[in-house]
């Protein structure tokens, strides 16, 4: 607090600026803009300072931000800045958590008993029937009890601002004077005067004690007073240092008021609050916070929306098979591969494999054009066969070349040797294709080739007349060195490299990088998240629990991923590939233990079924064995219904004919807690086992 106090009084030169802006006000000086094409010499020191200092003091996440705020005394702040502003730091719940308190109306502090009436008619002043019933334990029994205190003289019936009220009769004094309140005869000498030296400042001080923000028209209709008169009273308590002005009241606008004990009690709680937010969430909000990182929670359509996907997922490898059928259907509405052609036809994008995985399949990573040298992963690994060494040189010669081109080039080898030999260069991630009908149809089951006009001997093959085109080769094929004609060093790939992968997952953790296969691993990409967390461009912390102290984030991520804390009312079900990278777990999170049988894995066309961020269900390739990691807890049975519908909607028109679940968790499906589940989300009970299929129109 010394250190405001010291820059606004001694350091600023506040009285001249005061002095400074009043003659701009009248306008004794002129403000005039001139555009210079390099700031003065003082502008540019202020100018680098501010970058230096506190260009990245607002990436902080909020949580931070307001708790630190709230460490700073406002009665204190307010002697040095004026007028006291907390609406952007106090925290809406606390506000109303608090008010419910003093107001009495949680079931701790209910009435119970007459006694507990008269003590709460004490504490809160005039309450109405209907109020003191909504404070009492027992509100069938409220006006029993209020008869017997009214005849007992304890409590009084009288009329304020035109409803009938009951007040405290040790109060009848104060009321009367302040309010001009009739009272009835009779009452004892002790209750008709009153210590108060101003009995409507008392009536005022309690309202506040028991009220949390409020503006003057609040108690002004209470007491069904004018506001000027309750105005001047507020300001004489706040002189006296009983309440505060200022604003306090997040969502409201305008002046308020406040007694000093209640803000210091809100102020505590927020604060309590804000500490909670900065704690590490659990890791199931993890699973909530990536499928919403990833568009997945409300995909969009269309071209552009696939474009941004790509620039999210650019340099993962992920398998082909899942690229189409999955992932990118997840993130983009109504996914139309002809989008993915169009930007490969127009250059805006590129492909690279990333290592086979079995005949038919492999690792392939999508890149915009701009960004491909920087983020290509460079293989360890070369084929190294003649006929690999051929089309090398064939590519390297002629360019981008469709495969009848290089077969004559090559000057020897059969077609489907040929063939084997580019793909193999391909998983090698040192050619590409400017389409990506190559490799659906290698995915697909083979078709018919189509039959090409004869080429004769001039062009050497070793075909007579005629070679089978395959449409697994079909396309512009060239290297994927010809697409950077820059140099890049190694930091610069390395950090490019670390700054996609935290865009893709927002949170960077140690088994992030390790699932991600970086290069030199977690140590050599330590050392470049240090410089960008000191250069202020992502914030380190503990962020989410059991995944260790080494967390990074970009800003933004933190509070994204703290409002994932609270899950959702109505279980919310998941369905991705095993293989997404939206699926935090094999990568950022462990596998949850199981104690025997088949353990899941990331493999190329498994299924895994997220239930409010956790793994529900894991159900492989082909597969008629599900997988579910659902625990006895409460609530377990709608997390199996969550499921059960999940696994139902992967049947449709526009997915999967039929799915079929011989077991789970290794026994007969009847045996299961989930067939009930199935059985109501739609499956029917064969011999085998449980099967949806497609209804027929």
């Amino acid at each position: 607090l010394e250190t405001y106090r010291e820059v606004l009084q001694d350091v600023f030169d506040m009285p001249g600026l005061a002095e400074l802006l009043a003659e701009i006000r009248s306008r004794k000086l002129r403000v005039v803009t001139v555009d210079t094409r390099a700031p003065s010499p003082f502008a540019a020191s202020l100018l680098f300072n501010y970058v230096a200092n506190f260009m990245y003091e607002g990436d902080a996440p909020l949580a931070e931000l307001r708790a630190q705020a709230l460490t700073v005394d406002p009665s204190q702040l307010r002697a040095l800045l004026g007028e006291v502003e907390l609406r952007e730091l106090l925290d809406q719940d606390a506000v109303i958590d608090l008010e419910l308190t003093l107001q009495h109306l949680t079931r701790e502090r209910a009435a119970r008993h007459a006694d507990g009436i008269h003590e709460l008619l004490l504490r809160l002043g005039d309450l109405t029937a209907d109020e003191i019933a909504a404070r009492s334990a027992e509100p069938a029994a409220v006006n029993g009890w209020i008869s017997t205190l009214v005849s007992e003289r304890r409590v009084l019936d009288v009329r304020i601002a035109g409803d009938r009220r009951f007040i405290a009769a040790e109060d009848a004094g104060r009321y009367r004077d302040a309010l001009g309140v009739g009272l009835p005869l009779g009452l004892p000498a002790a209750f008709l005067t009153s210590d108060d030296a101003d009995p409507l400042i008392s009536l005022l001080r309690r309202y506040a004690r028991t009220h949390g923000p409020f503006v003057v028209g609040d108690p002004a209709r209470r007491f069904g007073l004018a506001e000027s008169p309750l105005l001047g009273a507020l300001r004489r308590l706040a002189e006296a240092g009983t309440i505060v002005e200022g604003q306090f009241r997040p969502g409201a606008s305008g002046s308020e008021w406040m007694d000093t004990g209640v803000l210091r009690t809100l102020r505590g709680r927020s604060l309590a609050r804000l500490r909670r937010e900065v704690e590490p969430v659990e890791q199931d909000a993890l699973g909530r916070f990536a499928t919403g990182w990833h568009g997945i929670d409300s995909p969009e359509r269309g071209q552009a929306a696939l474009l941004d996907t790509i620039a999210k997922l650019e340099g993962a490898f992920v398998p082909a098979s899942d690229l189409e059928t999955r992932i990118l259907p997840a993130r983009v509405a109504k996914y139309d591969p002809r989008d993915l052609d169009a930007l490969l036809g127009s250059g805006a994008v590129m492909w690279m494999g990333g290592g086979a995985l079995g005949p038919r399949d492999g690792r392939i990573a999508l890149f915009l054009a701009e960004h491909f040298s920087l983020l290509r992963a460079m293989q360890e690994t070369r084929p190294d066969r003649p006929i690999h060494d051929r089309l090398r040189d064939v590519l390297r010669a002629r360019g981008a070349s469709f495969f009848p081109q290089l077969l004559a080039a090559a000057r020897g080898g059969f077609a489907p040797e040929l063939g084997d030999a580019l793909w193999d260069l391909v998983w090698a991630g040192e050619v590409t294709n400017d389409a990506f009908h190559a490799v659906r149809a290698l995915l697909a089951p083979l078709r018919r080739s189509r039959r090409s006009a004869s080429v004769g001997r001039a062009m050497h093959v070793r075909s007579l007349e005629r070679f089978t085109v395959r449409d697994d080769v079909a396309g512009r094929w060239s290297l994927t060195e010809a697409a950077g004609d820059a140099p890049i060093t190694p930091t610069e790939r390395a950090t490019a490299q670390i700054r996609q992968l935290l865009e893709r997952h927002g949170v960077l953790t140690r088994e992030v990088v390790r699932s991600e296969g970086t290069g030199g691993g977690f140590a050599a990409a330590y050392g470049i998240l240090k410089a960008m967390e000191d250069a202020g461009r992502i914030r380190r912390g503990y962020f989410v629990a059991g995944l260790g102290a080494a967390q990074f984030a970009v800003p933004g991520a933190v509070d994204r991923l703290r409002t994932a804390r609270q899950r959702p009312e109505e279980p919310h079900a998941v369905v991705l590939a095993a293989t997404d990278p939206a699926n935090p777990y094999g990568a950022a999170l462990a596998w949850p233990e199981r104690a025997e049988g088949r353990k899941p894995m990331r493999t190329a066309g498994a299924l895994v079924i997220l239930v409010d961020g956790r793994l529900a269900g894991w159900l492989g390739r082909g597969e008629e064995q599900l997988l579910t990691f659902v625990a006895d807890e409460a609530d377990a049975e709608p997390t199996r219904n969550a499921l059960a519908a999940a696994l139902a909607a992967e049947v449709g028109p526009d997915r999967r004919t039929t799915l079929f679940i011989q077991s789970v968790d290794g026994a007969p499906v009847d045996e299961s807690p989930l067939a009930d589940a199935l059985r109501e989300a739609g499956f029917a009970r064969t011999p085998r086992g449980y099967l949806r299929r497609v209804a027929r129109a």
